[in-house]
């Protein structure tokens, strides 16, 4: 396998990712942390895909997920803030 740039990769990752993945991720970057509810309503994805895209970003390093009390609190990693912004540029 080549060895890809920082922006080639992220270029990879965006074409296998689900497009709910965007509006998670520009939801966190405009409105800071949340709890999957608040997370879900604002980004407009339906819980259960909201579910499996999390989960997609979190194994990716781009969305942190921590617990508070009984809700999961999800949050944008400095890598996923770097991911966006290149993608904004790659547009």
């Amino acid at each position: 396998m080549k060895d890809l740039t920082m922006s080639q990769y992220f270029r990879e990752v965006n074409n296998r990712l689900p497009v709910e993945a965007e509006r998670v991720l520009r939801a966190l970057i405009d409105e800071g942390k949340m709890n999957k509810e608040e997370l879900s309503l604002t980004a407009k994805v339906k819980r259960a895909v909201l579910d499996h895209v999390v989960m997609q970003l979190f194994a990716l390093g781009l969305v942190e997920v921590t617990s508070e009390g009984k809700s999961k609190i999800c949050s944008l990693t400095k890598l996923g803030e770097d991911y966006l912004n290149l993608m904004k540029e790659a547009i």
